[in-house]
């Protein structure tokens, strides 16, 4: 084979990866993402037991975070979180957090540090999950912004800030 019949070769070989690739994320991406309905179908153990369902929380401007007890910013956010939730539940908000994480480590960090919102175990998959709702790297904290409707109005991958709820509250009602 000549140079330019192996550099046509190579060329092509890549396009076709290339193309190849493409099409995998684009089948990837469009298969995480959640359609509307899908979000307040879903239903999580609470760490202490019993069953936390979204759907209890349809009507309600609510602020969906993702979190994890071995994840410093996530940690971070909770008193604030907290606070927003105590502050703006009056106001008909709702803010539920979804743990990253195993059951024990949940339980044991929550004795000390407790929460008066209600949290779900989504385990692992709540990687995934915040995926499809456009947490393309996984990271987190993650949290999702949902107006009375059930539309996700913001998102926000990294701490929440003050700031990010102050603006959130004239966008949720």
């Amino acid at each position: 084979m000549s140079r330019r019949g192996a550099l046509l070769a190579l060329l092509g070989a890549g396009a076709g990866a290339a193309g190849l690739g493409a099409a995998w994320w684009q089948r990837r991406s469009a298969a995480t993402q959640l359609a509307g309905d899908d979000v307040w179908r879903m239903r999580f153990l609470r760490p202490d037991g019993g069953e936390l369902q979204l759907a209890a929380f349809r009507g309600r401007p609510m602020l969906l975070n993702f979190w994890a007890t071995w994840c410093p910013p996530c940690v971070g956010e909770l008193p604030l979180l907290d606070r927003f939730h105590r502050d703006q539940t009056p106001q008909g908000w709702q803010v539920v957090g979804l743990a990253v994480d195993h059951r024990e480590p949940v339980l044991d960090f929550l004795k000390v540090r407790p929460v008066g919102f209600p949290i779900g175990m989504a385990g692992l998959e709540g990687v995934e999950l915040s995926r499809g709702l456009g947490n393309a790297t996984g990271a987190l904290p993650f949290s999702v912004l949902f107006d009375r409707r059930g539309a996700v109005l913001a998102r926000k991958l990294g701490a929440i800030h003050d700031e990010d709820l102050q603006a959130w509250t004239t966008r949720g009602n």
